[in-house]
């Protein structure tokens, strides 16, 4: 029997052991576990223990003295296709799907394609810092195909299933029941539970996919033990009118997904602004989460989300990026915009409470809090290193910093994907820069 493979990290540590919630940052430190100075300890991929003092002759180590280790994010909603029209010009929603996304999206019919853009976006997501993902491919097989094999291939937590979508589409993106049903049979058997990655019926959103269509992803809800499913949900007022007169029969858009039987502990819901109390309630009834997109909702003019009021009702709440309608797969950034959303509700987010939400938050709201998101005895070791400041202005800021928040924050906010150094992907270097 091979010897285990022992690597120890040394750096500051930071993860969350529980949820900081609203509280100002002095009284939510007893959520933050802090260990500057520290060891953290890693056999066989996974996470054994964190200490001051350094480890025997038998560990390989890594000093990363002076710099950030963070858990690596977690990504609840993200569009691979859509780094082809990130930062396209104005537009709203369904405009913005007819102009830019259904196009690019129609050209992951070809293999070629296909397997170039699950490269890119997989090395691109690691070079931001994102370990972990819940991932829109297109409505071609071979897309999900492509991303699934590409992340099994990097070691990562993948959660991804080929797009459903049986009308109002153009030519080259429309499905029909009989295929999509055959081609989630092929890749579920093919992919969920292989390695670290999980199959997600993936409903593009409710009106391009017909009743039948959403029976049919329902039945396989209930059918596969441990499958998710991803959608949108309420993101703009010209949509949610369009769901109600297609779905007249339903209580409201989020009652749609509810009858054909998607909404468990497992179904993510990207956006989640336009919801009343009602819909909060069946959040926390079923145990669905809102895939917070706060780029995307500012970029394309959505509108604001109500993140205290979901939490309130009972209903979980993780962070995404959403590219392309989102500006940055840079989770610094998108916490950031998420800072600026609840601003203009006269609400304060803090630093811990934002990336709580990005790390032990969406593990938890995913249900793999075991696996991913803190830096447990047991959890695999996805994590990443970050200088604590990148340029003049940056290091002057975090220079003057006067207690943990105060600098974490100002790394959150001026931060991105260059200030990160290594990213690690089960006890694996993924990405590093010099």
């Amino acid at each position: 029997m091979s010897a285990p493979v022992r690597q120890a990290l040394f750096g500051d540590l930071l993860d969350f052991t529980a949820d900081p919630g609203w509280a100002a940052p002095a009284d939510a430190l007893p959520a933050v576990r802090w260990r500057p100075d520290h060891w953290l300890l890693i056999e066989d991929g996974r996470i054994v223990a964190a200490q001051p003092q350094a480890p025997g002759d038998d560990w390989q180590r890594h000093d990363h003295a002076g710099r950030l280790i963070l858990p690596g994010f977690i990504d609840t909603h993200v569009h691979s296709p859509q780094l082809d029209v990130i930062a396209s010009y104005g537009t709203e929603l369904l405009d913005w799907l007819e102009r830019y996304t259904f196009p690019a999206e129609r050209r992951y019919a070809d293999p070629a394609v296909a397997h170039a853009g699950a490269q890119t976006f997989l090395d691109a997501l690691l070079a931001h810092g994102t370990t972990s993902a819940v991932v829109f491919p297109t409505v071609h097989a071979v897309s999900a195909d492509a991303l699934l094999a590409g992340a099994h291939a990097r070691g990562m937590r993948l959660i991804a299933g080929k797009v459903l979508m049986d009308r109002h589409c153009p030519d080259g993106l429309r499905d029909d029941v009989a295929s999509a049903d055959a081609d989630s049979r092929t890749l579920i058997e093919r992919w969920h539970g292989t390695g670290r990655l999980s199959y997600a019926m993936t409903v593009r959103f409710a009106p391009t996919s017909t009743p039948e269509q959403l029976a049919m992803a329902g039945r396989w809800m209930a059918e596969v033990p441990g499958l998710y499913m991803q959608t949108h949900v309420a993101e703009n007022r010209t949509e949610v009118a369009w769901v109600a007169q297609l779905f007249p029969e339903a209580r409201s858009y989020l009652d749609v997904y509810h009858r054909a039987g998607l909404l468990n502990g497992r179904a993510v819901l990207a956006h989640g602004i336009w919801l009343d109390d009602t819909d909060r309630a069946l959040l926390a009834d079923t145990g669905a989460q809102i895939a917070h997109s706060p780029s995307s909702n500012l970029f394309l003019g959505s509108g604001l989300f109500g993140w205290q009021a979901l939490e309130a009702a009972g209903a979980h709440v993780s962070m995404a990026s959403d590219v392309g309608g989102g500006t940055s797969l840079s989770m610094q950034r998108t916490l950031a915009d998420a800072y600026k959303i609840q601003a203009l509700q006269g609400v304060r987010l803090t630093a811990f409470k934002a990336l709580h939400a990005a790390t032990r938050g969406g593990a938890e709201a995913l249900g793999l809090a075991h696996e991913i998101g803190s830096f447990d005895a047991g959890c695999s070791a996805d994590l990443c290193v970050w200088d604590w400041s990148h340029g003049a202005v940056a290091r002057h800021r975090d220079a003057l910093a006067q207690d943990l928040h105060e600098r974490l924050f100002a790394w959150l906010v001026l931060g991105d994907e260059r200030n990160l150094r290594a990213t690690w992907v089960a006890g694996q270097p993924r990405h590093q820069r010099d």
